[in-house]
């Protein structure tokens, strides 16, 4: 509960701030933080964007009010009222950040700060970092969840950078950020650095697996069990509201999605109309990985492997949307390949027990997309020397957040509190302990799914992670055999003491499988 000393403390450093971005997102942080009673300045190269949130505002009384701006230099002069000025960036990343830094970098001064709240490349967000170091201003690189309605509401808030200036700014954002069942704040200082930015990169990793997974569970009881779609919402709706799929935003948002229904006139034009599923009018064409407006889940693809972390069901949920994204080249590609689409799973004489074993599979799918996600963090924040408390990364997580799950991060937070540097939370009890369990269940329905051609890139490549990080006799003995065979790349010997489990380095042992001719 936001209390009037709260709301005192959070505006006693800044009773203004200037929005970079009119966008879906920056129009609805706007209209938040005027309504929490600060002075909102928006400038946005988009003109019509800066006219639209006027007229809005002209219309819409709120505590602190907002003002648009065309001339970039009268929106950051309109900041110059307070000691130091506060800007949030709500825009792309990459280049359209760096023109607007190049734009007003002359006109800040030492102690300005400025929230970089799109997705952005961790390591441009340090460049920006040293740059602006140089002349005293403080770039924070922040992670925001939750998309544009909880930028309006209150969304989950990663930021990362120099510790005095969030210090300054965190009452302001834990005023605005999203607040738990308990009604603490969705936001913690991450850590230095590109820290905060980090941490979102993974989070929007994480969402992806979540969101083909949950996808794919949808296709699987549709097609598959040949469910509609409000039977389907039934069966999401008891999976969200108890057991331990609890609390999944995702799965609660599927819930209204699949009851949504809208009228449409006939195709000949006529008037008569008929009530259809606002699904059936969306195309399965995801296209923000293709047209790069989306960059988190390729940088995460390329971190986790560059840091040498397995994150299989992140990245197949990845190369899903890629294929989904350009319809055209499936579209042909499904005439020359004939490859059978999904039928109806054949001989289930009790639909319950298969319901049950997904609920289970998507919970297993579920906890390892945490797991492979929270592994990445962790060895960032090892080689980086950010020292990033994965316990915070939860809490941060529990409102106003995509992949907010109560029942996955129940299980996490006691384990992550433990007085123990978790890199593989595979081998904490209560983790293991749940993957086992569900395990079995996820084999099931990646046969049932793989006989009838479900669709299922996620949660079997979730089946076969569980299978070969946790494996002891893997088929790569025959690989390391034969990379020693045409490239004398060397091996370690079973049950050798120092080689077996021994460190991750080259091993002593080479062999002249067939000796080169003389």
């Amino acid at each position: 509960m936001t209390t009037t000393s709260d709301r005192d403390n959070a505006l006693k450093h800044f009773d203004c701030i200037g929005i970079v971005g009119a966008g879906n997102m920056g129009t609805q942080m706007a209209i938040a933080f005027s309504e929490l009673g600060l002075n909102v300045s928006v400038w946005d190269v988009n003109e019509q964007n800066v006219d639209e949130l006027r007229d809005w505002s002209r219309n819409n009384k709120t505590k602190g009010g907002i003002t648009g701006f065309h001339d970039i230099y009268e929106f950051v002069r309109s900041l110059e009222k307070q000691k130091c000025k506060l800007f949030l960036f709500s825009i792309s990343h990459g280049n359209p950040a760096e023109s607007v830094l190049g734009m007003i970098k002359s006109t800040l001064k030492d102690g300005d700060i400025v929230l970089d709240g799109g997705n952005e490349d961790y390591r441009r967000t340090q460049k920006r970092q040293e740059e602006c170091e140089k002349f005293g201003v403080h770039w924070i690189g922040m992670g925001v969840s939750g998309g544009y309605q909880a930028a309006r509401h209150g969304p989950s808030l990663s930021p990362g950078g120099d510790a005095k200036a969030l210090e300054t700014v965190m009452p302001l954002l834990e005023l605005y950020a999203a607040k738990d069942r308990q009604g603490n704040p969705c936001v913690a200082r991450i850590g230095p650095g590109g820290s905060g930015h980090y941490v979102k990169m993974v989070h929007n990793g994480i969402e992806g697996g979540m969101l083909s997974i949950l996808a794919e569970a949808w296709s699987f009881l549709h097609y598959g069990l040949e469910l509609d779609y409000d039977s389907i919402a039934d069966i999401f709706s008891r999976w969200n509201g108890d057991g331990e799929l609890r609390g999944t935003y995702l799965v609660d948002i599927a819930v209204d999605m699949l009851r949504a229904k809208t009228s449409s006139g006939r195709p000949d034009g006529s008037n008569d109309s008929k009530e259809n599923y606002m699904l059936d009018e969306v195309l399965d064409k995801v296209v923000q990985d293709d047209d790069d407006t989306e960059g988190t889940p390729y940088w995460n693809m390329m971190e986790s492997a560059s840091r040498h972390i397995s994150t299989p069901t992140l990245a197949t949920a990845h190369y899903l949307r890629i294929a989904s994204g350009n319809r055209a080249e499936r579209l042909l590609a499904a005439k020359k390949l004939q490859i059978p689409g999904p039928k109806p799973i054949q001989g289930i004489k009790d639909k319950s027990t298969v319901i049950e074993h997904l609920r289970c599979a998507v919970y297993c799918c579920f906890l390892a997309s945490f797991c492979q996600g929270l592994e990445m963090i962790t060895r960032a924040s090892d080689d980086e020397g950010w020292d990033i408390n994965l316990r915070q990364c939860l809490r941060v997580w529990r409102g106003g957040c995509i992949i907010q799950a109560d029942g996955i991060a129940d299980i996490l937070e006691p384990v992550l509190s433990a007085d123990h540097h978790w890199t593989n939370l595979k081998h904490a009890d209560e983790v293991a302990g749940k993957l086992h369990r569900t395990f079995s269940s996820l084999k099931e329905i990646v046969v049932l799914g793989t006989l009838s051609d479900q669709y299922l890139p996620a949660i079997s490549a979730s089946l076969e992670y569980l299978k070969y990080a946790g494996g002891t006799s893997l088929p790569t003995k025959f690989m390391e055999g034969q990379m020693d065979f045409f490239g004398a790349h060397g091996y370690n010997k079973p049950g050798v003491l120092g080689e077996d489990p021994g460190p991750v380095e080259k091993g002593p042992h080479h062999y002249e499988w067939r000796p080169a001719k003389e």
